[in-house]
């Protein structure tokens, strides 16, 4: 089976889950592999109350014996502390009497949409699900993808480089992710950093909410993966899918991005080079990604978010029990929340690479795919040297 996850559970209900599954037999997993990124998940200038509340860890419910993984589906637990305070109105079991319904939908949310398509009366059903809080599942499957990855010696990072008005260069960002855990926002610099909080306080004190862009950047990806025989192995199209469809994501790109649409293709094309019996490129102004494959240079994909739909200012909406105007449901939410959604992208970056990689080199076990890899690389660093003029 190809790689892959699935979530379950609500964002006030008693757990999330994560199912993951393809993941070979063999791979050395620990609980703080995972839980590494779910606390860097929960940090963040501008986040809300429910992270003093939280303590996201995992819980291997299968899959691992022993510190490795045995190539069975591997199921994670995270425990919702919350649930305490919300068992009465999120408990499986049928209630005497149900909380009354939640009818003021939030514009931006999945609230009205969610409420038509289910046929639901209540909105506390869609919201629950829609919840970025959903997002904490998919952060553990991807420590899985990240520490399958890390075996072949692919690292991802990630750096915020706008919130509202305050921004910083993206290739400045990209270059320098590696630092971005030292700051609040994980903005690389310090001074724009304190910018951006100070950007961050003046919305939660307007009652509101911001919104930003981030990059991550996948260093160590070897040439090849992904595919441009068929539209949908190409594996541009499938990160750019894997992020939107996080939370409040609406704008992707690689590297230079739109930016490119603006220059003529000398000024856009990264030039190949021979170097030492190899080649290398003179810049990676496409991300590392040419053809929908992987070309060896770091993958560069950012993204924008938007504002979170819940704000203390609540916006104009129609109560859905009375059809009269209202004002919009309001329930504990962050100020800004592009710095966790840059760990939830690293997350989703490395479960795309990880399906990719397991689709070039092999499914079964680590040592396999360990002979795979390797004789594969040989084969192209042999064929570089191949390709140079002969001597005569």
């Amino acid at each position: 089976m190809k790689f892959s996850f699935s979530t379950a559970g609500e964002s006030h209900g008693p757990a999330e889950v994560a199912l993951v599954h393809g993941v070979p037999a063999g791979l050395g997993l620990l609980a703080g592999d995972v839980n590494r990124d779910l606390a860097r998940r929960q940090k963040g200038y501008g986040r809300g109350g429910r992270q003093k509340i939280e303590k996201d860890e995992i819980e291997f419910l299968g899959g691992v014996r022993h510190g490795r993984t045995l190539g069975s589906p591997i199921a994670m637990l995270v425990r919702n502390r919350d649930y305490a305070n919300w068992e009465s109105r999120m408990t499986p079991d049928p209630v005497e009497e149900p909380p009354d319904p939640i009818t003021l939908p939030r514009p931006g949310h999945a609230d009205l949409a969610g409420m038509q398509k289910y046929a639901f009366d209540d909105l506390r059903n869609v919201l629950e699900r829609s919840s970025a809080r959903e997002t904490t599942a998919r952060v553990a499957a991807g420590g899985v993808a990240r520490k399958l990855l890390a075996e072949f010696g692919v690292e991802i990072h990630s750096a915020v480089y706008r919130i509202g008005a305050a921004a910083y260069p993206k290739e400045q960002a990209a270059s320098s992710a590696r630092k971005a855990d030292e700051s609040e926002v994980r903005c690389p610099d310090p001074e724009v950093s304190e910018q951006m909080k100070a950007e961050i306080d003046a919305a939660r004190y307007a009652r509101d909410a911001l919104g930003g862009e981030f990059v991550v950047v996948a260093e160590g990806c070897p040439p090849g993966l992904g595919s441009y025989v068929d539209w949908r192995d190409k594996l541009d199209a499938r990160l750019a899918a894997a992020i939107l469809s996080i939370n409040a994501i609406k704008g992707v790109e690689f590297g230079m991005g739109f930016e490119v649409a603006r220059h003529r293709s000398s000024e856009v094309q990264d030039e190949i080079l021979a170097e030492d019996g190899s080649v290398s490129r003179a810049s990676n102004r496409l991300g590392g990604l040419e053809g929908g494959m992987t070309n060896g240079e770091p993958v560069v994909v950012s993204a924008a978010m938007k504002p979170i739909s819940t704000i203390a200012k609540a916006l104009r909406t129609v109560d859905l029990a009375t059809g009269e105007p209202s004002r919009a449901f309001r329930e504990r939410a962050d100020s800004c929340a592009v710095p966790a959604a840059a760990v939830i992208g690293e997350s989703m970056v490395a479960v795309v690479l990880a399906e990719a990689f397991l689709e070039k080199f092999g499914h079964d076990n680590i040592t396999d795919i360990r002979a795979a890899y390797d004789s594969y690389m040989a084969r192209i660093s042999q064929s570089v040297r191949g390709a140079r003029t002969p001597e005569r």
